[in-house]
This record gives C-alpha cells, structure tokens and sequence, in this order.
C-alpha cells in the first residue's frame, strides 16, 4: 500500500522527538522503521472522525469488558476505566528475538540467586552481595530459609521493566518476581487493539499470545487437588487482572480466609467440605501470606501456610520470599554474579546503578552525582524524578539504605493526541513463565506510556496510560497447539464465594422489594396530591422505605443497598460476566444520579419504573446465563428466601382484615400480581383473594408457596442436605413449612401465623449459613 506523502505529513506534522533520546518509531536518520510502515500508512489514510471511531471500538470493548484499575487518592479509592493509548508500540521480530534470549539468561540467573539467598549463601560468603543488602530487606523472610519448593524451583512467573537507551540497546530497569502484574492487562490490550485495527491486524504478522497463556495454566501443574489465584481481595489495584486470569485459565481464586492448613495440608473451604489444594500463585506480598510465622499483623494471610510449604506439600507461584530480588541495589551486583555464576556476562545489561554503601561508594558518588537518581537500595519502585542534588558525604553516611541510579531518559513511542501523533516516553513490561522445557517469554507485552513529553510520569496512579506491543515479522506467527488439561473437575465452589451469591441475591431482591415499594407509595402520594392518607401512613417504615416528601425522594437506604449488592459482586468477579457487572453498575449510577433531582409523585414514580427495569435486565443476565451449578443454587436460594420474607410481610402488614382502606389493592401490587389476580379473583381485591393468590397458589411465581418450591429444589440439590438418608435441620424445616402451606386455607394466614413463617424462614437462613456458608 503506498501512502500518500501529503497525507503521511498530516499525520507526523507534530512528531519530533526530544533530542538525545531514541524513538521506536524513526531511526537515527528521521526515516520510519519498516515495521511501522503498515500502521503509519494506515493512520495516514485516515481522517480524525474515522480514527476517532476506531479507537472508539477500543474503549467500547474495554468498558463491555469491564476492564478496569483501582485508582488512589489519598485515603480514598475508585474504579477508573483503563487508559489505553490506542496505537500500539512496534517491535521487529529479530530484535524481540534477541530481547527474549536477554531476559530468559537473566531469568535463570534470578533464579540461582534465589536459591542462594534461602540456601548456602554462597553469594555473601564469596563477597558477591554485601550481607546487609539481605539482611536488612524486610523482603528476604527468614523462616523461609532451606524451604525447597515443591517444583523444584523458586520462580515461575517474572516480569521485567525494560527500555531503550539513546544509543538503541535495550536494558533492564527493574525486576518483578514478587507478585507479577500485567500478563492479563496485556491480554485485554491484544484484544482492543485488534478491534481497532481489525482491518489491519489479520495481515501484520503480530505474535500471537495465546500460546504464552496455555504456558501460564501448565505451569500451575496437574494432580489432585486445585489449583488457585491467591489474591488480596478486591480493594486492590489489580483485582480485576486477578478474577480475569481465574476466569480465563479455569482457576479458583480464593482470598486468605478460604483457606486453612489441616495436618500439614493447604486446604480450600468449599460449600460441601474442606478439599485440597496442590497449587497457589500467589497475588499478594510474600510478608502477608502467614500471620503465624511471617507479619502477626496481616488479614489477609492464611496461618500454617509457611509450614504446608515447609512440609512440601503445596507449590507456591513464586515462593514466599522472592520480593527481595526485586531490590534495586542488587542490580549493581549482577554483573559480577552472573560472571561467578553462569561464566557470562549479563545478556541484557542493568541501567547502571551503584549501592551507596560500597567501600568506593564516594567515588562513584562524586563521579555520577550529575546523572545519579537516589532512592532506598531495598524499594523496587523506579524514581525518575532525581529531585535535588543531595550531599555526597549524607549519602555515604546512609549509604546502607540508598541507591544511586543513572538518569534515565528512556524512548519514545507515538501516542495519538489532538488527532496527531506525538512523542511520549515509553518502557516496556515484559513477562516470563517457566515450562517444563524451560522459560518463554510472552511475545509482547504492554508498555506504559508517559503522560507528557517532558514529564516521564508512567505509572496509572501518576496519570500515565498503556498501550500494545506488537512483536512483527516476514511471516504469520505459528504455535501447535498443545492439550492443555482441564482445570476444574466438578464443581468447585468455596463457601466465601457462596456466601457472597447468597447475600447478593438477598440484596437484589431487597432492592427490588423496595423500589416496588416506593413506586406505589409515589403513584398514590400522586393520586392524593400530596395529602397523607391511613394507607400511605402505613406504607411508611414497609421494607425499609422511609419518605421525606420535602426531601430527596430517593432514599438513602437503596442507595446503600444498591452498593452492598456491588459489594457482594465485586468479591466474585471471576465467576460473574462482564455483562451483569456492567448492569450492576449502571443499575448504581442511574440511581445515585435520579437521587439528586427526583421529586415526590410521579417524578420519583418514573424513577422508580426504570430502576426496576434496570434490575429486571441485570436480574435476566445473571440467571439467563449462570451456569446451574451450585453457585446459581445459592443466588437463587438467597433471593427466593428473601421474596418469600418480603410476601408473608406484604400478607402481614396489607392482607388482614383491619389494615386500612386499599391495603388489599396495594399488596397485589407489591407482588406483582395484578393481571394474575384479575384473571383469577376479577378487579376487586380482599385478604381473602390477596392471601390466595399471594400465599398459597402454586401457579403464581410470586407467591410464598411457589417460592417455597423453589427453596426446596435448590436446597435439595446441594452437598449435604441429606445425611445417611436423614434430612439435614434446613431441609426438614423447608419441608415443613412447604407443608403447612400446602394444607392451609387464605384464611389461616393470619398476621401471627406468618409471623411464624417469617422466623422459620429466618431459622432456615441461618441454618444454611452455618452448614455452608461460616
């Protein structure tokens, strides 16, 4: 394809990379690298409303995706949408070659040191590594010294910071082994990107991905027992990369709570009994994982869990202790531990970096101290702000706790901005994963990219965004596909994640009872213009809803259910679809924004009307397309339980007798069984015909025994609810409640007689929450 040059001009008019830094997309002599050539063509021939529409396919895949990071500010916390920068980063196929041999030396070498560091210690006794480097790293864990890994070895899965220098080699700037971010983002990038470029990717020889994820899910091994994502829990930054990589590799992702170490043994808190587990990667940092032997003072760890590692009897992605390789002071020692080790200098060299506290540490202090960023020796994080010139003598003083690194002044890349490409620093994260035939590297990656050209500011918490790498060749990238082995057998479910479909089908439909409940009382505070009558005094306080006529007509207290109910989701994410979560939260900020204009009557009615249709759609992608597994059994126990309640009190409070003028009209409406009351009774409502339809008609879903039907199916079909051919406490109480409502009459639901059934249905609850749930 031959691209205009006037055209080409528009594009690049603005392109003009800083002086004395490499670009990726011109070569020293200003002329665009060859395997740039297809995508610049292609973003030339366009015009800014077609670009905009491409990359418009990006963000809407990645927002249907629900992809996103949690952002800090102070001590508040939000979820942000992912910032893509749309146009990828390209790199020729021969040189990522020659990058990835760089990174799985350095990958082997990582892995000897580790060993070291928890086994001889050859590297200090020989002098290769000063002993307070280690000693004083609050990463290096004692208790884990002569701990041999299962696999027979320490790292699994690493990452690695990379970037190009002036002079266009590439070198590390840091190493990620604690707990590696990113291969999943990477993954979604691919997956934007493509839709972007759909006309464009089919056709240039990207390096496909997948082949790396398949090398993710072997190396979490085969056997008995499961194997998990052990992750923080959702207020962390990552979550959504940690339920994504679960959901797509079929693997559990539990929290420390799901977990307990019996005889020795990992085991999993599952709906029918504790199982084991053979493999966790871990997603949390290695201090946190035990309170018994590591920090006392962590929540989210799981006691005895050094011990069952002790013992061998699991195997740890990566093993406890692995963040103190990430020290940036141990990269000035590299050099000479990879001659002393591997008989090799480093295949991709550090950025140069020099420990403080070495005997000529002045020299290379007052040498470099123009160029020289400082930081402490033990932090992995990368300042590249070098701040003010500091004392060559303070630092020498405290030389045991400072680095000093060489300024960095890394490539750049293009980045779309005010539809022409511009310049912007850029550093690439690159992933490795150990096979059964050694290390490969993920083709790619995803490179961070700074937010303004002068201002090297590349982490998402400072503002900066990330875009696709694209490793190209002559000819399509090819893999064989190997069998990969099921991950799941069964139906594995542990209790925490039951717990939370539980309760949020319970707060679901808590919401639902009380916009029903809101929607009538308007409709009628309407009718009255605005006069309280018997009926709408005794609305107030019915399922939570208390109205301030003079003030917002939303209330709080649906609010605050609305964000439980997300709560509840957000803590199982991987076994959610984007699409519900999608629902929930539009569900959340539709209400939160009618909560700041609505008014009382029919304002606040139509309010009310499309929330409900809003929790109807989430209500229909949830149980449309959950897998009837235990999992949908306990979402749909919750909400059935919590219907029946909300019925038999709707029965209690507006079916009797003495309940005030249209209390019978008033609670078909809230069961949402009008039109099946007039097919049935005709138009005119009594407790009679109310408690018939609403309490014991079999035919109506609304009604407390057909909810009861439901409760029995879903119990029945769950682990445990017989014992040697014995009920189990829950399901005999279901059985005879079933029963007695089966053999009343409308008007033995008197208000005592359901206030029995409402406690028995709460004694049910809290049996099922007991045997399954705590």
């Amino acid at each position: 394809m031959t691209t205009d040059p006037q055209d080409l001009n528009r594009v690049l008019d603005r392109y003009c990379p800083p002086a004395g830094a490499a670009d990726e997309l011109l070569d020293a002599g200003g002329r665009i690298r060859p395997a740039w050539a297809p995508l610049i063509g292609l973003l030339a021939g366009q015009s800014p409303d077609q670009i905009a529409r491409r990359f418009a396919r990006g963000d809407q895949y990645l927002h249907d995706a629900g992809v996103h990071y949690r952002h800090y500010s102070g001590t508040a916390s939000a979820e942000r949408d992912w910032p893509l920068s749309h146009v990828p980063v390209v790199i020729e196929a021969r040189e990522w070659a020659t990058l990835e041999r760089g990174l799985i030396h350095r990958a082997e070498l990582l892995e000897q040191v580790m060993a070291d560091l928890y086994g001889p210690a050859d590297l200090i006794v020989q002098g290769l590594l000063p002993p307070q480097l280690v000693a004083q790293n609050p990463e290096w864990l004692r208790p884990m010294v002569g701990v041999k890994p299962v696999s027979g070895h320490y790292l699994h899965h690493l990452a690695f910071e990379i970037g190009r220098a002036p002079d266009g080699r590439w070198f590390v700037l840091g190493d990620r082994a604690q707990a590696p971010s990113g291969a999943g983002f990477a993954l979604e990038n691919r997956m934007a990107t493509a839709r972007v470029f759909s006309d464009l990717f089919p056709q240039a020889q990207v390096a496909r991905l997948g082949g790396f994820f398949d090398d993710l899910r072997r190396m979490m091994g085969d056997g008995p027992g499961h194997a998990a994502i052990l992750t923080p829990g959702p207020r962390t930054d990552t979550y959504f990369e940690h339920a994504y990589i679960a959901r797509h590799l079929g693997l559990l992702l539990l929290e420390g709570e799901d977990l307990r170490v019996q005889d020795g043994q990992v085991m999993v808190r599952m709906v029918g009994g504790p199982e084991p587990v053979r493999s966790l990667w871990r997603r949390l940092d290695s201090r946190f994982a035990d309170p018994l032997e590591l920090y006392q003072g962590s929540a989210l760890g799981t006691p005895g869990l050094v011990g069952a590692l002790r013992a061998q009897a699991l195997s740890m992605v990566n093993a406890l202790g692995s963040g103190v390789i990430e020290a940036r002071a141990l990269m000035a020692f590299l050099p000479a531990i990879s001659q002393a080790l591997t008989g090799q200098p480093l295949a991709l060299p550090n950025i140069a970096t020099w420990w403080c506290g070495a005997p000529q540490a002045r020299d290379h202090v007052l040498a470099h101290l123009p160029r020289m960023m400082l930081g402490s020796a033990l932090s992995p994080s990368l300042p590249f702000d070098p701040g003010p010139t500091p004392d060559p003598d303070q630092i020498i003083h405290q030389g045991a706790a400072f680095v000093g690194q060489e300024a960095v002044t890394l490539s750049t890349t293009p980045a779309m901005i005010d539809a022409r490409l511009q310049p912007r620093p850029m550093l690439v994260r690159a992933f490795a994963v150990r096979g059964a035939n050694g290390w490969s590297v993920m083709p790619g990656g995803y490179a961070r990219i700074g937010r303004a050209p002068d201002v090297a500011a590349l982490a998402l918490q400072q503002g900066g965004s990330v875009a696709d790498v694209w490793v190209v060749g002559d000819a399509p990238t090819q893999r064989s596909a190997t069998p990969v082995s099921p991950a799941r057998t069964g139906d594995p479910l542990p209790s925490r994640a039951a717990d939370n479909l539980y309760w949020l089908g319970r707060y679901t439909e808590r919401v639902g009872a009380q916009l029903r409940t809101a929607r009538a009382f308007h409709l009628r505070w309407a009718e009255t213009g605005g006069r309280w009558t018997p009926l709408l005094r005794h609305m107030q306080g019915f399922a939570g809803l208390t109205v301030d006529t003079s003030g917002p007509a939303i209330a709080g207290t649906l609010l605050d259910l609305i964000a439980t109910a997300r709560g509840c989701a957000a803590k199982i994410r991987d076994r959610f679809s984007p699409d519900a979560w999608l629902a929930l939260k539009d569900l959340a900020h539709t209400a939160e924004d009618l909560a700041q204009r609505v008014q009382a009557g029919d304002d606040a009615a139509r309010a009310m009307w499309v929330l409900q249709r809003k929790l109807a759609g989430f209500a229909g992608l949830v149980h449309e397309n959950m897998y009837r597994a235990h999992g949908w059994r306990f979402l749909t126990l919750g909400r059935a339980l919590e219907h029946a309640d909300f019925v038999a009190h709707v029965l209690q409070v507006f079916g009797q007798p003495g309940a005030p003028a249209g209390s019978a009209d008033l609670a078909i409406e809230l069961g949402d069984s009008r039109l099946s009351h007039r097919h049935r009774h005709g138009m005119q409502a009594t407790p009679e015909t109310v408690c018939g339809l609403l309490g014991l008609d079999a035919g109506n879903p609304q009604s407390l025994l057909f909810q009861l039907g439901v409760i029995r199916d879903r119990h029945d079909a769950l682990p445990g609810a017989r014992n040697k051919g014995q009920l189990s406490d829950p399901a005999r109480r279901i059985l005879r409640l079933q029963t007695d409502l089966q053999l009343a009459a409308p008007g033995d639901l008197t208000e005592t007689a359901l206030q029995e059934m409402r406690n028995t249905l709460a004694q049910i609850s809290d049996g099922v929450t007991q045997v399954y749930l705590s």
